[in-house]
């Protein structure tokens, strides 16, 4: 695996900018849960919601399937694995997990996919891992089960539990294929085409899963109650098409080319938080005090793994831990 190097302040704009691009990720992909959730109460099917959301999504970005028709050719396993894990998968496991735990249980176990890209990156890429960054997910996985309120209620269901870490894997999945090719420098994949060929294939395997010629569609012609406030159902659609998700993974997968699949992993475990923030502001879902306090250790998780672990562009830390390094966690000699 070859190492990035890069100079100064050069290095330093761009980490900058991709933890912009990641945090506005998680705002983006947090509010999908704010606006689908009057329209499942109005009447939709769970799984019709995630069917319109990507196929919507899809054919926004179809121009730029069309513009970058060559990656079917050049990059057609990437494409197909996208579209499965970081799409369908995420979506379709979630949902089936629910169906059967409490939702937050199945919340925390989604976000262990940082946990689970950072084992991949470690024995798998056989990449350095920084402790810090190490330590990054266990606090945000630890806020996370504040916000979730864990302990609210816990019912073992092992098919349920099955789902969710389902779920974690494809999410894992969706960091670590939105950095595949970054290091092939013009010839990598363009990520807008990734992300558009991806929709498509994540719209017809949904398409099988949903089943979506049963939908009530006079919903979408209605309106939609938030929190007491009537609002036109077509308008919460075209924000979790247009916003939550053709926004939230392009900015997703840029900010991944510019970190690293583990940096970017946790950065991503603020959308739990902002999903319960904007839950509480505009559904008047109110946060109670643990959950406070968790967000507020997901943030400190998120701040700790993106300030010491080795993202785009930075030297590769040593296993001694020298003077200014970070030590790696490490099993072995790295490739």
């Amino acid at each position: 695996m070859p190492v990035h190097t890069s100079q100064g302040s050069q290095g330093q704009r761009g980490r900058g900018a991709g933890l912009v691009l990641a945090l506005g990720s998680a705002v983006a992909f947090g509010g999908s849960g704010t606006a689908a959730k009057p329209l499942i109460e109005a009447g939709l099917d769970p799984l019709h919601v995630v069917w319109l959301r990507v196929v919507g999504a899809a054919l926004v970005m179809l121009p730029l399937a069309v513009r970058h028709r060559d990656l079917v050719r050049r990059r057609p396993a990437l494409l197909v694995g996208f579209g499965l894990f970081a799409v369908a998968g995420v979506q379709a496991f979630y949902f089936a997990s629910i169906s059967r735990i409490p939702v937050g249980v199945a919340l925390l176990v989604e976000y262990l996919g940082p946990a689970i890209v950072l084992g991949w990156v470690r024995f798998v890429q056989r990449r350095p891992v920084t402790r810090a960054a190490a330590a990054g997910v266990v606090l945000a996985v630890g806020g996370l089960a504040c916000v979730v309120e864990i302990w609210s209620g816990l019912s073992f269901d092992p098919l349920g539990l099955l789902f969710a870490l389902g779920a974690a894997c494809c999410q894992a999945g969706y960091f670590v294929l939105s950095d595949q090719g970054s290091d092939a420098g013009a010839e990598a994949p363009d990520p807008l085409g990734v992300i558009a060929y991806g929709l498509l294939v994540g719209a017809v395997v949904l398409t099988v899963v949903a089943r979506p010629w049963g939908m009530d569609w006079a919903v979408l012609g209605g309106a939609a109650r938030m929190d007491g406030t009537a609002v036109p159902a077509w308008l919460l659609l075209g924000w979790v098409v247009l916003i939550a998700t053709v926004l939230a993974y392009v900015t997703g997968v840029v900010a991944v080319r510019r970190l690293s699949p583990q940096v970017a992993g946790v950065v991503g475990c603020l959308e739990a938080v902002v999903a319960t923030v904007l839950a509480w502001v505009l559904l008047g879902e109110h946060l109670s005090a643990p959950q406070i306090v968790g967000g507020v250790v997901v943030l400190a998780g998120a701040f700790v793994a993106q300030r010491s672990a080795p993202g785009k562009g930075s030297p590769r830390p040593v296993a001694s831990g020298g003077e200014g390094v970070e030590p790696e966690l490490s099993v072995g000699r790295g490739r």
